[in-house]
């Protein structure tokens, strides 16, 4: 279940992220790159910090 959380959250951040760099102004792309740098980040490492705030929210695997 958190995996799917994280998932949708990572593509809602980089869609709403999109949508505001075409109506508001480009520089809403560098928080794309960033979602995108924490997911490569978390292949990596296996650490992801959305992750911990699931776990301290109480949502379970």
């Amino acid at each position: 279940m958190k995996n799917r959380i994280i998932r949708a959250i990572a593509g809602a951040f980089i869609l709403i992220s999109l949508l505001l760099s075409i109506y508001v102004n480009q520089n809403w792309l560098w928080f794309t790159a960033f979602v995108g740098a924490n997911l490569l980040q978390s292949s990596i490492t296996k650490w992801c910090l959305m992750e911990d705030i699931l776990d301290k929210l109480g949502i379970k695997d």
